[in-house]
């Protein structure tokens, strides 16, 4: 497949859903699941159209992001995590998994009745499959209408991946050999037997699927249940805009969760940020944080005027929204794709980052000598984020595509 061109002639099918008929009712939405504070978004921008919206998640983990009702992960650290791993070894049972599916059914009355279920991705717990089933499966039986993301590493993509269908992605460390099965092992499950069978389970119980960004859609596209790629939602209400002021030093932020650190490119950021520390050590600062809550995270970075994000990536991420919106020049995925769908310029709105730690640093030079750039991005950044992603229009996206299933499938 040649993916150096889009198919502009199907735009529609990506972002222009079908619009008109939708009931003006208030409708009852269960989201469930939480990555990057995605569903949270979507659930402000439904609320403020009139809909009645319970979100469900683990709140991602350490990132602790707000749920209506929040699941608590227990067994992940200390000694009770290698409890844990001793029960698994023995006896196959994940305490974790059990824990969680214990609390989801203490809540299953809250659980039921819901004109929409939409789940953020096959695996929406992080959970052994055969506990993600049962619960799945009640929210199936126990609802009107069942919708899933593909947002985050899921079968699709990461097959998708792995037989090299695309020209990169974020198996490249280990397709290239510079790291171990071990430690892609987070994505590379996705392809083992308990996950395949979850992935049909979950694809036989659903009304359709939705992408989230360019990278989960290029693996769908042919796929029967496929809606299309919904942006994601952005709630620049409460990102404001900060202005830059690169009258002292140039600030750079690098944030880092290990969990995730080859799969999003950090060891080449963090190589560029070696040289580009030595060259400009008085003109620049360098912010780098690891594994913090969503908040903490958030107050790092306002300061900084540049945000390293990922290297193996098309479009941009949540993170990297967020930070764009607030006017970071963020190094994040805008692949030639990106730019010709929304008809940009290349470092328009974002700098394309990829796995070249030597155009990383030369990247990064041109905005440190040339600061009047980074006004300009940022100013454009920011317009961009509320253009494409502004989470009422969003919201009324998948109101659009959860009304209207048939809608799409019928743009070619």
């Amino acid at each position: 497949m040649n993916y150096s061109k889009f198919e502009n002639k199907n735009k529609d099918k990506f972002f222009c859903f079908a619009s008109g008929n939708i009931s003006t009712e208030s409708m009852k939405i269960l989201l469930v699941g939480e990555y990057s504070r995605l569903h949270n978004s979507l659930k402000e921008g439904l609320q403020a159209l009139g809909h009645q919206v319970t979100l469900i998640s683990t709140g991602d983990d350490f990132k602790k992001f707000d749920s209506d009702i929040l699941l608590n992960k227990k067994y992940n650290a200390g000694v009770s995590k290698k409890i844990k791993v001793g029960i698994y070894k023995l006896t196959g049972n994940d305490i974790t998994s059990i824990s969680v599916k214990r609390q989801f059914f203490k809540h299953a009355a809250q659980l039921q009745g819901y004109d929409v279920v939409q789940l953020i991705n096959e695996s929406p717990f992080a959970l052994l499959p055969e506990y993600e089933k049962a619960m799945i499966d009640y929210l199936r039986k126990a609802n009107k209408k069942l919708f899933l993301l593909s947002c985050g590493a899921d079968h699709s993509s990461i097959k998708f991946a792995y037989e090299r269908k695309i020209r990169y992605s974020i198996l490249q460390p280990f397709l290239e050999g510079r790291v171990s099965e071990k430690a892609m092992a987070g994505d590379l499950k996705y392809l083992t037997p308990p996950f395949v069978s979850l992935h049909q389970f979950v694809f036989d119980k659903i009304d359709g699927v939705i992408a989230s960004d360019m990278d989960y859609h290029l693996s769908l596209l042919h796929h029967q249940k496929y809606k299309g790629l919904i942006p994601n939602p952005v709630n620049t209400d409460k990102l404001p805009y900060i202005p830059m002021d690169t009258r002292n030093k140039i600030k750079i932020f690098h944030g880092i969760n290990r969990g995730n650190y080859y799969r999003k490119g950090n060891d080449f950021f963090e190589a560029a940020l070696d040289i580009i520390r030595k060259k400009y050590k008085n003109r620049i600062e360098i912010i780098t944080a690891e594994n913090l809550p969503y908040d903490t995270y958030i107050e790092k970075y306002n300061a900084a005027h540049i945000l390293l994000d990922q290297v193996y990536s098309f479009d941009q991420g949540y993170n990297a929204l967020e930070a764009m919106a607030k006017g970071k020049v963020v190094f994040t995925g805008a692949e030639s794709e990106f730019l010709d769908f929304y008809n940009l310029d290349v470092n328009q709105v974002c700098i394309n980052a990829v796995a070249d730690v030597q155009r990383l640093v030369s990247q990064l030079e041109m905005l440190i000598e040339n600061p009047e750039k980074i006004h300009h991005i940022s100013k454009n950044a920011r317009a961009f984020v509320e253009r494409e992603h502004h989470y009422l229009k969003i919201a009324q996206k998948y109101l659009d595509v959860w009304v209207h299933k048939d809608s799409l499938s019928k743009q070619n």
